[in-house]
């Protein structure tokens, strides 16, 4: 089983301690709270928030643009870096016949909780309808740590459904940053600007990365991939990722995907060892020592978003943090079990050796914990001043997605009444 605990403990604490004083804040003293986390730290800056001024495209930096749209893309950029693992390199979690089960799933749980979503908002009339249909993406998504820390209460670590579950988890994250990118944009899009990301990609893997191993080769010393790594290092990687970033926000992209891009460019290791797996901690390709060397910034970036993001008051508990919530609780297990069920039977793929369909649904179960990403999604499906019966429809969602953590008891008490069995902790290499 994979050695993820420490990682995911660690960004769990700091996501759950930015939240609480986020909340915390925000019910006792919104106004402050407000004024804080819209706090202009440059005007007519070359990053931040559009707004056009006498037929000029001026820029605001805020510390919520700062947080959400600059740092994340970091956090994002983490998370690209092991979907991009296991998927290309060999023995990777996300490759092959192994893989198949997991990714229809993955499908299914994010179908399911938006046909629930939607569903809802149409029978309780279009007036909801119209209020809350772009937040159709906010119970796609399934919290990788959250869901990881309940996965491992509700099954052990040992059990092959924990796999299975973060598998599901990143391949869902995976499909979040491609709605991201494709349904939210940031702003009127100008597609010519991602010319800039994409030949920042492949300019920096061609002379870094390619070129070098290519006159090296033949030659089992290396010198010119060794004097690149030694002296140039991550710099022009770093580089790149600025240039691919400023024309994701140009192109009105969300910015907080701009990295992505840039870390198929990286050196990677040449097997995968698991996502997060503890063997990569001693791997020294630049795609590894990248990670390590934004561990503890992602840790600090992930507090402050809990801090810009999860600031709702209680007041704005309305009709859609319930469906939100109900999307995600109801609409995850059922679809993660039913797609799961036909990638296993029907098409008999199977599931892992040790699972069986008892499991898949208390999976499915976990899955329902939205948090990060549901936040995320909120804050730019609804960028402010909808309202639905006198509530704030972004705060209203905000609070379905913090409620997700519901699906925690949720899964534990499905876990119990069919009768899951517990493994315990194995070995870190099993």
């Amino acid at each position: 089983m994979y050695r993820v605990w420490d990682f995911i403990t660690t960004y769990s604490i700091l996501l759950i301690a930015g939240a609480v004083a986020a909340l915390t804040w925000a019910n006792l003293a919104p106004g402050s709270y407000h004024d804080f986390v819209e706090f202009v730290l440059a005007e007519d800056f070359i990053i931040g928030h559009a707004h056009e001024v006498e037929g000029e495209i001026r820029r605001t930096l805020t510390l919520h643009y700062l947080v959400n749209d600059v740092l994340m893309a970091l956090f994002f950029a983490i998370a690209a870096k092991e979907v991009w693992e296991a998927i290309i390199l060999r023995n990777g979690a996300l490759r092959g016949r192994k893989a198949a089960t997991p990714l229809i799933a993955t499908a299914g749980g994010m179908l399911g909780p938006v046909v629930v979503y939607l569903g809802l908002a149409a029978i309780l009339g279009s007036d909801t309808y119209d209020a809350v249909a772009n937040g159709w993406a906010i119970p796609t998504a399934t919290d990788i740590a959250f869901s990881y820390v309940v996965g491992r209460i509700v099954f052990g670590a040992g059990h092959p459904a924990v796999r299975f579950l973060l598998l599901l988890a990143i391949a869902d994250d995976a499909g979040g940053l491609l709605i991201l990118a494709i349904f939210y944009p940031s702003a009127a899009l100008a597609p010519g600007w991602l010319l800039l990301s994409g030949g920042a990609a492949l300019g920096v893997f061609t002379l870094f990365n390619w070129l070098p191993r290519v006159l090296d080769r033949g030659d089992q010393v290396r010198p010119r991939s060794t004097w690149v790594r030694r002296h140039l290092g991550l710099l022009p990687y770093a580089i790149a990722g600025a240039a691919s970033w400023y024309g994701f926000q140009q192109a009105g992209l969300h910015p907080a995907l701009g990295l992505l891009p840039v870390i198929p460019a990286i050196p990677h290791a040449d097997r995968a060892f698991g996502i997060f797996a503890e063997a990569e901690r001693y791997l020294t390709d630049l795609l590894n020592r990248a990670e390590h060397l934004l561990k503890l910034p992602v840790e600090i970036v992930l507090f402050l978003f809990g801090l810009c993001n999860a600031g709702v008051e209680f007041g704005a508990i309305g009709t859609p943090t319930w469906l939100v919530l109900a999307a995600l609780v109801i609409g995850k297990p059922l679809g993660v079990g039913l797609f799961g069920w036909i990638a296993a039977r029907p098409l008999r793929l199977g599931l892992p050796r040790g699972m069986g369909m008892a499991d898949l649904v208390v999976t499915g179960c976990v899955a329902g914990i939205g948090f990060t990403v549901s936040l995320f999604i909120a804050s730019v499906a609804f960028t402010g001043g909808q309202t639905l019966e006198g509530l704030d429809v972004q705060g209203a969602a905000k609070m379905g997605a913090l409620f997700s953590f519901a699906a925690a008891g949720i899964a534990i008490l499905a876990g119990r009444a069919l009768g899951v069995r517990r493994v315990p902790d194995r070995v870190a290499s099993t």
